[in-house]
């Protein structure tokens, strides 16, 4: 335990048993907290340098939901429109569009603009994610491994974490944020009181309009200050929070007044409820493939099964957890009962008097939320129609991650039994679990790396097909082109790319009328006497386009089709 600890938390220290006092243990490490907290700091400037070189080299590649937001962010910068929700749906908030208005406002718009806030929102989840590692473990080394492993970035974990397609990067920043500050708030930190409720409050009612995929985290936090803080909460903190709720959600209220939309009802459309998906499929899915994709252990699209180890140590590392957190609810019955639901004025209610045991609730919470994550993802039919691309929702997994690696440090570190010359019963076990920590703690970071060298890997390929990309836009401009049909995955983009110099409106592979998220783009395609039609070198549309009388331009990648003239 650090200085820091101590002094935060004195009362707990007395309370913990001895074997928790008697930590590092046999894997030993310098106490002082300044070595870890420097390689924490150059942990967290690798993993943010890492992906402000993917953005430079355009990686992870963009697509057309990612440029939807960019066009709502180009409107709201332009005070053309103020969209609430993610164009063309009444579900998934445009945070990440009102982040980036400011930036393209000075900037203009791109792709790496509309990444730089997510970029932030990345650096600032691992910031907090070492705090409150820091927070529950009172260990600088543990929090140092957590950090390096969340440096690392898969293929999905990158997506997840970069690309502005709504929600995603906001969602674990915001998780492990409410996870802090119930944590603070139930322990009786003073300081700021009143402003943390309120940020609380806000978080949660913001998350509640984002994406409703970090709801379970929400909510298992929300549960450990309604169990530690509940007298509290009858009071100005409680209006605050409320407040607070009611300011984030707001988007999300409004438009369901004003329009009678129901978020709720199109959430589950879009999950795919109404299609059928075997069990055997959504299991699989859910269960097996899911976790590690979703958590950063496979290579770009895919997972070899040597892989796939990770979503068989998931369930035991979540019951470990359990175990262990439950155990020091157990064991801390001495403190008062009382003292955990007074207010912070209370003498007996300080932060080392309720410490272990509000750490306990708040990893129970986040053991609880995982499965709660991954429990709703199995059962849906995207797990079992779309695996692979549907383990983004369960990227809020990363929350939980200082809970379900803290069974395995704290089983490496601890001391070996000495005796007096006499072999003590179970010494051979224990020196066996602490070996098997220890190789699951390598292998975790071992796979996490390879499925990082394998996202590295692929960056050159994207690049260059965001270079074909690019000529595409230039040859269209040279051309004169400013009304185009195209794909789905055609269209925003190429829209969001030439910022609206060149609109194009939505087609099927039969030429037939498309999705438009954005609707004035087709009355303006249609409005033209001449639009011109784009389609991706060797697709079905590119096949079908080519029976068609059309003057046929090329670019490496695409094919132009140009009406006579």
């Amino acid at each position: 335990m650090t200085a820091e600890v101590r002094r935060e938390h004195p009362i707990a220290l007395r309370a913990l048993p001895a074997a928790l006092r008697t930590l590092p243990g046999s894997l030993r490490l310098p106490a002082d907290p300044r070595l870890p907290g420097l390689l924490t700091l150059l942990a967290v400037l690798a993993g943010v340098g890492y992906r402000l070189a993917l953005l430079r080299h355009d990686a992870p590649p963009t697509n057309s939901d990612e440029a939807t937001m960019g066009l709502a962010a180009l409107h709201i910068a332009r005070g053309q429109e103020f969209p609430v929700w993610f164009y063309g749906q009444s579900y998934m908030g445009t945070l990440d569009a009102w982040l980036a208005a400011p930036v393209f406002a000075v900037a203009g718009p791109s792709t790496f603009g509309l990444r730089l806030p997510t970029l932030a929102m990345y650096a600032l989840f691992l910031l907090l994610s070492w705090r409150l590692t820091v927070r529950l473990t009172g260990d600088h080394w543990f929090a140092l491994l957590v950090v390096t492993l969340l440096a690392l970035g898969s293929d999905r974990i990158v997506k997840n974490q970069l690309i502005a397609g709504g929600g995603y990067p906001e969602m674990n920043v915001a998780g492990v944020a409410l996870a802090l500050l119930a944590y603070d708030l139930a322990v009786g930190r003073p300081g700021r009181r009143l402003p943390r409720w309120a940020a609380w409050g806000l978080l949660g009612g913001l998350m509640l309009w984002v994406d409703p995929l970090v709801l379970p985290y929400v909510g298992a936090t929300g549960l450990v200050l309604a169990a530690y803080r509940w007298r509290e909460l009858r009071g100005r903190a409680g209006a605050l929070l409320s407040l607070g709720a009611l300011l984030g959600a707001a988007p999300l209220l409004v438009d369901s007044l004003v329009a009678g939309r129901n978020p709720l009802a199109a959430v589950l459309t879009a999950s795919g409820a109404a299609q059928p998906a075997g069990w055997a499929d959504r299991l699989y899915g859910g269960l097996v493939l899911g976790p590690a994709l979703g958590m950063g252990f496979c290579d770009p699209g895919r997972c070899a099964g040597w892989q796939l180890w990770w979503s068989a140590a998931l369930p035991v590392l979540l019951l470990a957890a359990a175990l262990l957190a439950w155990r020091t609810l157990r064991g801390h019955r001495v403190v008062d009962a009382g003292a955990a639901a007074a207010g912070p004025a209370d003498p007996v209610d300080t932060p080392g008097a309720v410490a272990p045991r509000v750490g306990a609730a708040v990893t129970l919470a986040l053991v609880g939320a995982a499965v709660a994550t991954v429990a709703a993802y199995a059962v849906s039919s995207a797990a079992g129609l779309t695996p692979v691309e549907s383990a983004r929702y369960l990227s809020c997994l990363l929350i939980s991650v200082p809970v379900l690696l803290w069974p395995l440090w704290r089983a490496a570190r601890r001391r070996p039994a000495t005796g007096t010359g006499q072999r003590r019963p179970g010494r051979g076990w224990a020196a066996v679990g602490r070996g098997a920590a220890v190789a699951v703690l390598v292998a975790t970071l071992g796979t996490a790396t390879a499925a990082t060298a394998g996202a590295i890997g692929r960056v050159d390929a994207v690049h260059a097909a965001e270079l074909r990309h690019t000529a595409l836009v230039a040859a269209l401009r040279e051309q004169g082109v400013r009304h185009v049909y195209g794909t789905y995955w055609t269209c925003n983009r190429l829209t969001f790319a030439s910022a609206e110099e060149v609109v194009c409106a939505v087609v099927d592979d039969d030429l037939n009328p498309g999705h438009d998220r954005y609707r004035p783009y087709r009355a303006a395609v249609r409005a033209s006497t001449a639009p011109a039609w784009v389609a991706p070198e060797g697709s079905a549309l590119a096949a079908r386009l080519d029976q068609q009388p059309f003057d046929l331009l090329t670019v490496d990648g695409w094919r132009v089709y140009l009406p006579h003239r």
